[in-house]
């Protein structure tokens, strides 16, 4: 009984290689998204329970207009 393993580690790394650059800038957006300020607040308001949001006058599915409020214009 014969056993075949094709590898092709060429291939695998050029595609790691082009496919970098998107990674790198993808990663990228998802930093500067969470450093944002008001990123912070909604996830400070998502980590509250429903009666502490309650106490403040929200509901758990208004969180984001309550902090996006004045750039989403809705």
């Amino acid at each position: 009984m014969a056993d075949t393993s094709i590898h092709f580690p060429a291939r695998d790394s050029a595609l790691r290689i082009l496919a970098a650059p998107f990674v790198v800038f993808g990663k990228m957006l998802v930093t500067l998204a969470e450093a944002n300020g008001r990123v912070k607040e909604a996830e400070a308001y998502q980590a509250m329970t429903d009666a502490e949001l309650a106490e403040r006058g929200l509901r758990r599915e208004d969180i984001a207009m309550h902090v996006f409020k004045d750039s989403l214009y809705i």
